[in-house]
């Protein structure tokens, strides 16, 4: 899974700089050896953050905060993201998310389509044209994380206020706020290319066989909607 990511990263076309900062997160695993080898092979482009402490599990904002540090420091205009299970398939990805950005200076993140890998097995989900307004993100979170792109101007103006509410809700999820939050100050953009195929595993953090797992996802994403609308209504 990880060689899929790190591949979709470095095959990349672009008539700009980028780099890939990938974190491994005190993995027990083999994945710090892989991440080595890509750092090697593409030093101008993966730029590896190693732990010794998993962050994830502190739930404290810490994840958060070094990796938006790690992105500061680059003085990066746009960031784009994808997590380690999912991967990138077109390479012309960033290029086209930079080109409307570029020229549509009202949005603060563009999404594009995507396909679910299942077991191996690809799946298109019907193209929709999505019209992303706070609204249609509170009914749905229809934006898949591995196709996102958002500018870092937006996430200046929203970045302590999404800390706050992490910190103090302590949501299941990070993507799904994130959105909202910038719904609330900018445009959304959908571009209907299909750039990246997300995973769907037995086991992962919105997906279990496990009822009490579900449920308190579920529970989590609940909250989430709850707290938006409540902004959003007051």
């Amino acid at each position: 899974y990880l060689r899929d990511c790190l591949e979709g990263f470095v095959m990349q076309k672009t008539n700009f700089p980028f780099v890939a900062f990938v974190h491994d997160d005190a993995s027990t695993d083999n994945s710090a050896a892989i991440i080595r080898e890509y750092e090697a092979k593409y030093p101008d482009i993966i730029k590896p953050i190693y732990e010794t402490e998993n962050q994830y599990s502190k739930r404290d904002g810490s994840l958060t905060r070094i990796m938006n540090a790690a992105i500061e420091a680059t003085g990066a205009k746009y960031v784009a993201m994808c997590e380690g299970d999912d991967y990138w398939t077109d390479p012309l990805k960033l290029q086209k998310q930079v080109d409307f950005l570029e020229s549509h200076s009202e949005y603060g993140l563009v999404h594009t389509y995507r396909k679910i890998d299942m077991a191996g097995q690809l799946y298109a989900t019907p193209l929709i044209d999505y019209k992303e307004t706070k609204k249609t993100l509170l009914h749905s979170c229809s934006i898949a994380t591995c196709t996102v792109m958002y500018t870092t101007e937006i996430f200046n103006l929203i970045q302590d206020e999404y800390a706050r509410i992490l910190r103090k809700n302590n949501l299941p999820m990070s993507d799904y706020p994130l959105w909202l939050l910038i719904a609330e100050k900018s445009k959304i953009g959908y571009l209907p290319d299909a750039t990246a195929n997300y995973r769907m595993l037995p086991e992962s953090a919105s997906h279990s066989k496990s009822k009490s797992k579900m449920y308190n996802f579920d529970k989590g994403t609940m909250l989430c909607k709850s707290i938006f609308f409540k902004r959003n209504n007051s």
